[in-house]
């Protein structure tokens, strides 16, 4: 199955997934650039680029066999293999950027808690409808996934 066919699947777990690749390169770019202020938002910027890390090995399970990670991180990350868990993990990563508009509202984290939540949406719709977790073939594939688990 094409990326193309991916997309016209209407699985709302492929949306959530290719959203959380695009979460990690946007957590990463924001959280760094927000590293440079002289307040509290360092720490949300440090917080997004935590995220941003984080997602990586939530989206593609291929780097928990080829990184070396502690058996405590492995776990961690393993909780997230349901649309649910999921959801949550993004609620929670956007749900944090979005508290950072409670000391400054105008920050670029905003962009990273609005594509943060648009994943999480994705995810509970995916679970909601009933619709198993299917993950890209692109990014390693169910076959991967389940190898991990």
């Amino acid at each position: 199955m094409t990326l193309a066919e991916e997309l016209k699947s209407r699985n709302f777990s492929i949306y959530g997934q290719w959203i959380g690749v695009i979460c990690i390169f946007l957590c990463l770019a924001v959280g760094i650039s927000n590293l440079f202020h002289v307040s509290i938002i360092i720490l949300f910027g440090v917080i997004c680029i935590l995220s941003g890390l984080t997602i990586i090995f939530v989206e593609i399970p291929l780097l928990l066999r080829i990184c070396p990670t502690s058996p405590t991180f492995d776990n961690f990350i393993r909780r997230f293999t349901t649309n649910y868990m999921r959801a949550a993990i993004y609620g929670v990563m956007s749900l944090i950027q979005w508290l950072s508009l409670v000391h400054q509202p105008a920050t670029s984290l905003i962009a990273a808690a609005v594509l943060l939540l648009f994943a999480a949406i994705c995810y509970l719709i995916a679970g909601l409808k009933g619709q198993g977790f299917v993950g890209s073939k692109t990014l390693g594939g169910q076959g991967v996934a389940q190898m991990i688990v």
